[in-house]
């Protein structure tokens, strides 16, 4: 394949018209490289549900071609997936410190390991026929880079997550220079995060927050519980050197919280003065005015250290007069009930609640439109792909390009599963991929998919009707069919409904009588059709019914 040939394809697996589970191949001839692997959480809809992660079967189609997974950072919805598809997947994963550190610990807690290699900014990976350029940026956690992928085609950017802080907490700015350098060298593709494209001028700086922080630790009278994303290491090191500050002892409480303060320290992303971290059983040995709370459930997530608080349901905290309850961070799309829910009960509880309304109390890790457009007109591309967005973000981000001098036909904005395939001179989507969602049920992998979410929602709205029929071995009924309801209706108010279902499947299981069946699935999907029939007509209602037949030795 000459240089005037060469050609690379772009095939996004997740993270295109939806927030979460980020995973994106670059394929050049028979090599590919893998930009992330995340999760997202499931959607309301998803009943039981703990984690969605992308259908990874086309990289299991082609495993021996993976050189490798590398990492933008250590976000969930970028490292979520690696647990499950390392089990199946045997490749080197590359990434910062701090996000090989959240891998490692989330590996561990899977109980596999997997061959992970650290990288700073900066750093280069040669992956034949792939280098890969690590390149610093600012976004809500520490160590988050961008990509630089030099193909036989060309230069692949992509940010990663970014935004442009001119005064970062642990004082790495963004490496403006390098994006420069590689726009005036030449960038055949840029993918930039989405996220925030619907909103005009610049993210404000994460240093703003540490501000906000000072004022309510200085009008706090009694203790102080924040909430906010564990992974956001910057956050912590601004609420914990603002505790120290003005005297207060700290507890951490929530597993994740716990995990990435321990990750964090241990790396030295955090530092935390000396005496400063108390264990959350004494806290109540401590005067209100000198206990600060670090804690989980910034989204209202059920089972979190906030949401339990808000309920009462918490061993250790339970809401006294004087607290100051501060919600660090935006809901995410989907969280507002929950989230509203939450501060709802607490002030109920008599806490005084700065949330996510209250100035600067929290502050994206997301570019917006201004800083968007910086980026494109540094990097000049060829070609771009905007990312990491739902639909309306997408469509925004390539106006925005647009905006800037890209052309119409130089803007691609891709689902998930289809393949853009790219040379110096020209660009075009051809072919799609096998891509979707597996849910993931408690540790299993696989196990949940739409016909057991179908009837768990049918169980949600109308309940389930279980018909209990007893025969002998001549296929004669010997009592009266027993019928249990549970979230449909109460039997024993519904009487005559249910004289009228039990007749029915007598009458339906006298033409079995004497005939010695072996197997009664035929009759049971029968009596569900009768069953089913009746109960419509007479409720408007369709509950899952189970017919149970047990044949008497």
């Amino acid at each position: 394949m000459t240089q005037k040939e060469s050609k690379v394809s772009l095939i996004p697996l997740g993270g295109l018209g939806e927030i979460g589970k980020n995973i994106t191949v670059v394929r050049y001839g028979n090599s590919m490289l893998v930009i992330d692997c995340g999760m997202m959480f499931p959607e309301d809809d998803m009943l039981g549900i703990d984690t969605v992660i992308p259908d990874y079967s086309f990289l299991l189609e082609h495993k021996k071609k993976i050189k490798g997974i590398v990492l933008t950072h250590g976000h969930e919805d970028h490292i979520g997936a690696l647990p499950y598809v390392l089990r199946d997947l045997n490749v080197p994963v590359y990434g910062t410190q701090l996000t090989i550190g959240l891998v490692k610990h989330k590996l561990k807690e899977a109980r596999i390991t997997g061959d992970l290699h650290e990288v700073k900014a900066g750093d280069v990976l040669n992956l034949n026929p792939f280098k890969v350029e690590f390149i610093r940026v600012n976004h809500s956690i520490a160590d988050a880079v961008g990509l630089a992928i030099t193909t036989p085609a060309g230069v692949i950017l992509h940010t990663g997550d970014f935004k442009i802080d001119m005064t970062p907490v642990d004082g790495q700015v963004m490496d403006f220079a390098r994006f420069s350098a590689l726009g005036k060298k030449g960038v055949l593709l840029l993918m930039s995060d989405s996220t925030n494209a619907e909103r005009p001028g610049y993210t404000k700086s994460e240093r703003l927050v540490g501000n906000t922080f000072d004022e309510a630790f200085r009008n706090a009278k009694g203790r102080i519980v924040i909430a906010t994303f564990a992974t956001n290491v910057h956050r912590l090191q601004q609420a914990i050197s603002t505790a120290a500050k003005y005297n207060r002892k700290v507890a951490i409480v929530g597993r994740s919280m716990v995990n990435v303060v321990n990750i964090a320290t241990e790396l030295g992303y955090l530092k935390i003065p000396r005496n400063t971290m108390v264990d959350i059983d004494s806290i109540g040995k401590l005067p209100p005015n000198k206990v600060t709370i670090l804690a989980t459930g910034s989204q209202g997530e059920p089972m979190s250290t906030l949401t339990r608080i808000a309920n009462g349901e918490h061993k250790q905290i339970h809401i006294i007069d004087g607290d100051t309850i501060i919600v660090s961070a935006v809901p995410i799309p989907g969280n507002e009930v929950s989230v509203a829910k939450n501060v709802d009960a607490l002030v109920k509880l008599g806490a005084s609640v700065i949330y996510d309304n209250e100035a600067d109390i929290h502050v994206s890790g997301h570019a917006r439109q201004e800083e968007l457009k910086l980026m494109l007109t540094m990097v000049k591309p060829k070609y771009f792909v905007p990312v990491h967005g739902e639909v309306r973000m997408l469509y925004k981000h390539a106006e925005l390009a647009r905006q800037i001098g890209i052309p119409a036909e130089n803007v691609f904005v891709m689902e998930n599963g289809q393949v853009l395939e790219l040379t110096k001179s020209h660009a075009s989507i051809k072919g799609h991929v096998n891509v979707g969602k597996i849910m993931i049920d408690g540790m299993g992998v696989e196990d949940v998919g739409n016909v057991v979410l179908k009837d768990r929602r049918l169980l949600a709205q109308d309940g389930i009707m279980v018909i209990i029929i007893t025969v002998d071995r001549l296929g004669f009924t010997v009592a009266k069919p027993e019928m249990i309801s549970r979230g449909f209706i109460y039997v024993k108010e519904s009487e005559d409904l249910m004289d009228i279902v039990k007749e029915k499947i007598s009458d339906h299981m006298m033409k079995y009588e004497g005939r010695r069946i072996r197997d009664y699935t035929t009759v049971k999907q029968e009596i569900k059709d009768c069953v089913g029939k009746i109960l419509y007509e007479n409720v408007k209602r369709k509950p899952i019914i189970l017919p149970v037949i047990i044949e008497l030795d």
